[in-house]
């Protein structure tokens, strides 16, 4: 199976990939008010374990200094994800992504929002390793649209290779994490993101 072709979305060139979605459909006369509120939903990233329930991993938003906000994401803020299991001990048990771009696309057909990450260094540490599980090569894209009269939430991974710079237990741990989600469990993480968005009736 080959990745999807989505726009923005960086082409696959090594390592693995997904493309994990989830649709809902609503009354044409809905949409847009039901477009509004998948956008609210989708740009409060402390809420999203909350609209996910207890089996998502907890996302907390920070911006480039390192604090904790609570507002729409910027480019340049960061993301600190807690998943289900073991974290990086270098970490202190977290993971980090940074927000490389958003971009808002509408035409006459439909209308899209889109957040890339990439894995990073810990915003208030410019010194030192990745914290993540992937390399710096790997993004996730996320995505909301709404086309006709349906919405739909996607995450797309591209060129996912497990980080090995880190001390040498957190090598181990983020070659299980990656091998995971290789065999589907990573996807099962962001399906239960993507559907958990869509699921405000």
């Amino acid at each position: 199976m080959k990745p999807k072709q989505i726009p923005g979305v960086p082409i696959q060139k090594k390592g693995g990939f997904h493309d994990t979605e989830g649709t809902k459909q609503f009354e044409i006369v809905k949409i847009d008010s039901k477009f509004a509120n998948l956008k609210e939903r989708f740009f409060a990233i402390n809420r999203w374990k909350e609209y996910c329930g207890n089996a998502s991993a907890d996302f907390k938003h920070f911006d480039a200094s390192g604090d904790f906000v609570d507002r729409f994401p910027q480019k340049g803020d960061f993301i600190r994800i807690d998943i289900p299991g073991p974290g990086m001990i270098q970490a202190e048990g977290y993971d980090w992504v940074e927000i490389l771009h958003l971009t808002h696309t509408d035409t006459e057909r439909s209308e899209s929002y889109m957040m890339m990450c990439r894995p990073s260094k810990e915003p208030n540490k410019p010194k030192g390793y990745i914290e993540h599980f992937y390399t710096a090569s790997a993004t996730s894209n996320m995505v909301i649209s709404k086309e006709g009269n349906f919405l739909k939430s996607g995450i797309y991974g591209r060129n996912e290779s497990p980080n090995f710079k880190v001390p040498f237990w957190d090598q181990i741990r983020n070659f299980l994490i990656a091998f995971g989600g290789i065999f589907g469990f990573g996807k099962m993480q962001w399906k239960i993101l993507a559907d958990g968005l869509l699921d405000f009736e």
